[in-house]
């Protein structure tokens, strides 16, 4: 018997092991339970073509979802063994078929493969009751036909090797009737054939076997005991066979499932009826709890559906005659998402190059949940914006793959969190963080900032100075960051840049090899070359002008006039040229550039320094006033040439001009120049002498001044006094004061006098000085003007403005209050007081003494032509012979007439005439 076992159980191995599949990277194995350890499972390395070398250069091993692991795998051969006997009914209870799987894992590259065994069930499990033995207490009023529900037995086998009949022996009283629950599992009844009789039988003893259908068959027995009772005709019927429930798992203990209800038509303690359990599992006596009283099912324990997902029943009702009724109650848990799901990292790769290819597995995740359905469904994702993805390879596992390629410059490690949720509501997920870095690669060449640079160096500098630097950047790392520094070799007129720069290879820093002169070079154009330490090594380049500053090192270089040891050059200015007419132009040139090439011109010395004048910026000459007789022939100029550097370079140039309207008379100037060298080197004594000369002048002049103020008042206070006759006055008067200096008469302001007198009345020379206050105490003069006496009148009105000039007399006897002396007619009218009333007797004794004063100094110096004494103060005297006050000044002991014109009055200044003074002074000495 034990040997067509064991034959049967080959062949049955045989017949599975060849019907293996391969089906989309899956093998199928199926081998019976019980099988011995190390028991030949399938050859992985022939059913999917894998060589054994590859087995073993991928580190070949098998993954399984729990921990427990059944088959195990020989590298060398590709042989699945059985690692420990399989109990088929211990691993999957009443499922049929009953499998588990495991994944084979090869590395270098990646591959997954899943394997699935099944195993087949053998009949080592035979029928078996919950109890040997059982008592029943049936009535002896029990009629034919009345049920009593049996336990069933139990045989975990599956298929034919599970239960398959019952039979009862002896069968005088009762029947066996085998009934199926609408679920489909079969339970039995036995059924009252023939009345009891207590009487006879207080005890019958019935054996009960129970028989499967494996071959060999195996069976398991059961005594009842059978007590016949008095007559209790009516048994409990419950409400419906059958009873369907549903409970949440987790549900809090006390949670009312369902309620069984029966019914008993007797009456009395007969009626009363007491519900139970019908010999139910452990397990369910540890969830579930039954109200005897009113057939209430509650919950009494952790109801976990990921362990059961329905639970099954018996509830038995008997009455107090022993009559009883069963029914079974199913009851279906309902899922809850209760449960994250799980992420395991089945293999990992890290660090990977930043060159890997798009599609490189980096990991592979084993995500799974133990919900069922949508609670049960888990999707697995990383975060956005990273350049990976997950992709679903076999159920429940993921590969993690670059999508883009990598620049560990940009990012040099990435955390990548790996996300499972499930479908659930709501829904539950779980994350892992991975930490993956990339390796570097000399990918990038070293970057300068910019292409090209602009270095400024100042000439002159010495050598061995750093000039500029330069600074490239690798992003790389280590060794592929190393930078080296070198000079691209070429040349620069003709000579290499080596031997004007050179350049320190680590820092990059330039030096200058020479000294740099701006006049001879201004731009170094150099190449400089990058290059890292990788390999294969990346360079770049980098242009670096180096602009030569300049330095103002040259003095400014005199082009016009030309300088000559042997002659003279002179240029020549005719006497009627007009204002601002052009000499000549100095014309000069800088080596240097910029703001040391800007030159400007200035008049260092000259002759006379108000009839020119020299362009600051363009260096020409002109005349700054007309030019006049008394002006030298012979002009030296000199001209300072300045440049606009720190510090300021300079240079001068000598111009020789001629004031002449002929060459001839150029030449007679010029014949004696050479000895008149020594002129602009007295110029200064010459002024020094004037000026002392002037002041010495004036201080007399105020001495006499006063002298003959005091003499004039002495004399009016005699004249008083000794009550003399005086001449007759006519009816007009005169103003006070009309030649008084100090100011107080009608003169506004003072005036300072300069007489010149020679024998030779043709170069006499009166000159007065222009107002310049009202003040006795400012006495400084503004400006000057001289006027020939004995001039032509031709001379007269060309030299001499109109405004200056005498103006004829007013023949109307009767002033008008503009003419009569006082304040200029320019004046206002309110600044100009009324003519005054007629004069006291003071005022016309100080008038006649000043007439007196003038007749004796008219008859001492009385030429032809001037008016006399008899004729001024002769009885036809009249107003006409009047001088007007407003505009000339009579000056006592003088035919000269100071003629004060409104320009004066007004305060127009005449043209200087400093340096005829000058040259009028060097006429009369020679």
């Amino acid at each position: 018997m034990v040997g067509q076992t064991i034959k049967w159980q080959v062949y049955v191995f045989i017949v599975c092991v060849s019907i293996a599949n391969i089906v989309d990277g899956q093998i199928r194995y199926s081998i019976p339970e019980e099988i011995e350890k190390g028991s030949f499972v399938g050859n992985i390395a022939k059913d999917l073509g894998l060589d054994h070398k590859r087995l073993i250069s991928g580190r070949a091993r098998i993954v399984t979802e729990d921990s427990s692991q059944h088959i195990q795998l020989d590298v060398d051969t590709g042989i699945l063994l059985v690692k420990e006997k399989i109990d088929r009914e211990q691993l999957c209870g009443e499922i049929s078929p009953c499998s588990f799987s495991f994944e084979v894992v090869l590395e270098n590259p990646m591959e997954l493969f899943r394997i699935t065994v099944e195993i087949l069930d053998v009949n080592d499990n035979a029928p078996e009751f919950p109890e040997n033995e059982v008592t029943l207490e049936i009535s002896e009023s029990a009629v034919p036909g009345a049920r009593f529900v049996l336990e069933s037995a139990v045989d975990p086998d599956v298929g034919v090797n599970t239960l398959q009949t019952y039979a009862l022996y002896p069968s005088d009283n009762f029947i066996l009737k085998v009934q199926t629950h609408p679920d489909g599992s079969k339970y039995v009844e036995m059924l009252l054939q023939t009345p009891l009789d207590r009487e006879k039988h207080e005890t019958i003893n019935l054996v009960l076997t129970a028989t499967d259908g494996g071959n060999p068959q195996k069976s398991g027995t059961e005594k009842i005991h059978i007590r016949v009772l008095d007559a209790n005709d009516n048994p409990p019927v419950f409400s419906q066979a059958v009873y369907k429930a549903v409970v949440v798992e987790n549900s809090i203990k006390g949670t009312l499932v369902t309620t069984v209800i029966a019914t008993d038509a007797d009456k009395g303690s007969n009626g009363y009826i007491t519900y139970s359990f019908n010999h139910i599992a452990d397990r369910i006596s540890e969830l579930f709890e039954l109200d005897h009283n009113n057939g209430e099912i509650k919950v009494s324990g952790q109801i976990d559906y990921e362990k059961a997902k329905q639970h099954q029943m018996n509830i038995l009702a008997k009455d107090q005659g022993g009559l009883t009724d069963s029914c079974k109650v199913i009851i279906e848990v309902i899922d809850i998402n209760d449960n994250t799901p799980l992420i395991d990292l089945t293999s990992f790769s890290s660090p990977i190059p930043e060159n890997a290819p798009p599609g490189t597995t980096v990991a592979i995740i084993n995500v799974k949940d133990l919900d069922s359905g949508k609670n049960g469904q888990v999707h697995c994702s990383i975060n956005k914006k990273l350049p990976f993805k997950i992709q679903s390879s076999l159920t429940n596992y993921y590969n993690l793959v670059t999508e883009s390629n990598l620049d560990r410059e940009t990012v040099s490690e990435y955390n990548i969190t790996i996300t499972a949720a499930d479908e659930g509501s709501p829904s539950l997920s779980n994350n892992k963080t991975i930490v993956l870095k990339i390796s570097d690669v000399n990918d990038n060449a070293p970057k300068f900032e910019e292409e090209i640079y602009n270095a400024y160096v100042m000439e002159n500098i010495s050598p061995g100075v750093s000039v500029f630097s330069v600074q490239a950047e690798d992003p790389d790392e280590d060794q592929n960051a190393r930078i080296s520094y070198f000079l691209i070799e070429a040349q620069i007129n003709g000579t290499l840049v080596s031997s004007y720069v050179s350049i320190n290879s680590d820092s990059g820093i330039l030096y200058a090899a020479r000294s740099f002169d701006y006049e001879q070079i201004r731009l170094i154009q150099i190449q400089v070359k990058a290059q890292d330490g990788g390999s294969p090594p990346l360079s770049s380049n980098l242009t670096v002008n180096i602009f030569v500053q300049d330095q103002n090192d040259n003095a400014p270089q005199i082009l016009y006039p030309v300088q000559t040891e042997g002659s003279l050059v002179a240029e020549m200015v005719p006497r009627s040229a007009d204002v601002g007419y052009l000499v000549t132009k100095v014309v000069a040139v800088d080596a240097d550039s910029g703001q040391n090439a800007w030159l400007s011109y200035k008049l260092h010395k000259a002759t006379d320094r108000t009839l020119f004048e020299v362009g600051l910026q363009n260096g020409e000459i002109r005349t700054l006033r007309q030019v006049v007789d008394k002006d030298a022939v012979k002009q030296r100029l000199v001209v300072l040439v300045e440049d606009n550097g720190q510090p300021s370079r300079s240079a001068t140039v000598n111009v020789n001009v001629a004031v002449a309207d002929s060459f001839p008379e150029v030449l007679s100037e010029f014949s004696d120049f050479t000895q008149d060298k020594d002129y602009n080197e007295n110029l200064t004594f010459y002024l020094v002498a004037s000026l002392a000369t002037v002041s010495f002048l004036f201080i007399v002049s105020i001495i006499i001044l006063l002298s003959v103020k005091f003499c004039k008042w002495r004399q009016s206070r005699l004249f008083y006094k000794s009550n003399g006759n005086l001449p007759v006055i006519p009816s007009s008067y005169y103003p006070p004061h009309y030649a008084d200096a100090g100011g107080t008469g009608t003169l506004q302001h003072v005036y300072n006098y300069e007489v010149c007198l020679t024998t030779d009345s043709g170069k006499s020379e009166f000159k007065y000085i222009r107002p310049c206050s009202q003040s006795l105490v400012n006495v400084d003069p503004c400006g000057t003007e001289t006027m020939q006496l004995g001039q032509k009148e031709n001379n007269v009105k060309e030299d001499t403005d109109p405004s200056i000039q005498q103006k004829p007399a007013n023949t109307d006897w009767r002033f008008s209050q503009g003419q009569r002396p006082g304040p200029s007619g320019s004046q206002r009218p309110e600044e100009a007081g009324p003519w005054p009333n007629p004069p006291t007797e003071a005022e016309q004794l100080q008038a006649l003494m000043a007439a007196a004063n003038e007749v004796s100094a008219a008859t001492a110096t009385l030429d032809a032509g001037t008016m006399g004494l008899s004729t001024r103060y002769s009885p036809q005297f009249t107003l006409q012979h009047v001088p007007d006050y407003r505009q000339n000044v009579y000056i006592p002991g003088s035919t000269s007439t100071l003629t004060g014109s409104n320009s004066q009055a007004e305060g127009k200044n005449p043209q200087p005439s400093s340096g005829n003074k000058k040259k009028s002074g060097k006429k009369e000495k020679k």
